[in-house]
């Protein structure tokens, strides 16, 4: 019993992952519909069925082979065949390594097109319609506004490559020399313009939402394109000084840091008191480091080859937030799975609309009244909490459904387009047990470029928790500012739960809490459902 609760005993039995393969007997079997007896006398010829006597001074193989032979057969004539037994453990028993819950997933698409059903038969028995989406008009307004700003937003964004084209080739303008100064003033007046560009034109709060996500978006990737390849200018310009090593820096060849690992120096290993022979060893060594990090780690890029339009554009489209001077690629385009990836985008966009429709506003439009009519502060606080616990499930199945049309549809189908092979969007962050394990397995681009270009800059010069607070400070920010686009109002109440995150993941990782996977998860599963709800009633009702 010990050893099988502990999961160490040698003869426990996993689940399977599916049926064994039917042997070419069975299937043959199966095919022609004949009788296990028959096949075998057609095979053997052999038609009486009987066991022939064996002679006394047979050979003890024949007899073995005989016995055999008898209890297969008494096993066959048995009315209640035999079952075997074994230590077994189930498939969602803690011990288990079984993983595929795939069913669960058609399971909750299932439940969603049920939910649909649902819907559109109280429609039509109510107003005589299968669907009154009244929110129609909030996404179909300011449509052809939005397409057209949206595309001179991207556009404008690549006015980073003249600029190192320039800091590339000019004696004077480069990336250290006033270049990261007008990057960096470039885009903050891009960034302040183009947020206050929807709040302007007074757009519907669902174009907002796009618009100021896909700004963000497009925001990280300048960034990343313009630091990446200032770095890169730089490392080209010590490669080229160089081929005259007497007025040449020796310092170490510094590598970039990637969205993987912390950033990284290359040790220098050359001394004053070298002699001459050695000294050219180091020049050599140097070279070699710094032409290395000009080339792209599949070797078929080096910088400034890469200082082209068509790269950039590609970088655009690409579904990374991480610029690099090449990507691995699939052979081709599945035209078939980007057919049905786009199809799914528009359908959990659908449904998104349809769980709005009837399990969120709904609530909210019933609870403001409710709020109106009501002055006493005990009153208004039970109606904020049943507003809160009634929102609790549809904003579950929301949260799920971003997940869905962002991470493995969307991304995915601009994966296909430009034939992006690295597929790896999300990890499992269900089975996560703190906030800082989800926000590195829920959304991997976002987590690569604020490690890449948050945390790995801030670590050269600052503590690693400084870094990691800088790091979940400007995460806030973004997300406080997302709030703000939707309900038109800037409250803090994002900003604050984020930053809560931090002392709820130093709780969950004290010695009374660590290691405690079930209970850890539980406990994030609860804050993540209860805060999307309670953040939606506080701004929308407070």
């Amino acid at each position: 019993m010990d050893d099988f609760s502990n999961g160490v005993s040698s003869g426990l039995l996993q689940p399977r992952a599916r049926r064994p393969v039917k042997s070419q007997l069975i299937r043959k079997i199966q095919d022609e519909g004949l009788k296990p007896d028959e096949h075998l006398q057609s095979a053997s010829g052999i038609s009486s069925g009987t066991v022939t006597p064996i002679p006394t001074d047979a050979p003890p193989s024949v007899k073995a082979t005989s016995t055999a032979r008898r209890q297969i057969r008494a096993q066959q004539k048995r009315l209640f065949p035999t079952i075997q037994y074994a230590a077994r453990v189930s498939h969602f028993d803690p011990n288990s390594d079984y993983r595929d819950f795939r069913g669960f997933f058609v399971l909750f698409w299932i439940s969603l097109t049920i939910m649909v059903i649902t819907a559109m038969l109280r429609s039509y028995r109510e107003t005589g319609l299968p669907l009154v989406l009244s929110q129609w008009s909030v996404l179909t307004e300011n449509i052809y506004e939005l397409a057209l700003s949206d595309l001179l937003m991207a556009a404008s964004t690549s006015l980073s490559l003249p600029l190192h084209r320039l800091y590339m080739n000019s004696s004077l303008f480069r990336w250290k020399r006033g270049g990261m100064l007008v990057q960096i003033l470039f885009q903050a007046a891009w960034l302040s313009h183009w947020l206050a560009w929807p709040f302007v034109r007074t757009w519907t709060w669902t174009a907002q939402v796009f618009f100021t996500l896909h700004l963000l978006s497009l925001a990280m990737k300048m960034h990343s394109y313009a630091f990446y390849n200032g770095h890169l200018s730089e490392t080209y310009r010590r490669l080229n000084d160089l081929d005259k090593p007497e007025t040449a820096s020796k310092a170490a060849a510094t590598r970039y840091p990637s969205p993987h690992t912390r950033i990284q120096e290359l040790e220098d290993d050359g001394s004053d008191g070298a002699s001459s022979k050695q000294s050219n060893e180091d020049v050599s060594q140097l070279r070699d480091d710094l032409a290395c990090e000009l080339t792209s780690p599949l070797g078929r890029v080096t910088y400034p080859q890469n200082l082209t339009f068509a790269n950039y554009l590609d970088f655009l489209f690409c579904p990374t937030l991480c610029y690099e001077l090449e990507y691995p690629r699939t052979a081709h385009r599945r035209y078939i799975e980007l057919f049905w990836k786009s199809l799914a985008v528009f359908g959990c966009i659908f449904l998104l609309t349809i769980t709005s429709e009837e399990f969120i506003i709904p609530v909210l439009d019933e609870s403001a009244v409710a709020m109106l009519a009501s002055h006493a502060l005990v009153d208004r606080a039970l109606i904020l909490a049943e507003t809160i616990s009634r929102l609790l499930f549809p904003f579950m199945v929301t949260f799920l459904l971003v997940f869905l049309v962002i991470f493995e549809y969307l991304l995915g189908a601009f994966a296909e387009i430009t034939c992006f092979a690295d597929r790896h969007f999300y990890a499992d962050w269900w089975n996560s047990c703190d906030w800082l394990e989800f926000s590195r397995e829920w959304n991997i681009p976002v987590h690569h470029w604020f490690r890449r270009h948050v945390y790995s800059a801030s670590r050269g010069h600052l503590s690693r928790p400084v870094a990691t607070v800088i790091t979940f400070l400007i995460s806030a920010l973004l997300h406080e500012l997302v709030m703000g686009c939707i309900t038109k109002k800037l409250r803090g109440y994002g900003f604050f739960m984020m930053m809560m995150q931090m002392p709820i993941v130093t709780v969950q990782r004290s010695k009374w809490m660590r290691g405690k996977k079930l209970l850890n998860n539980v406990l994030f599963w609860w804050s993540m459902i209860l805060g999307l709800s309670m953040m939606c009633a506080l701004y929308v009702l407070v």
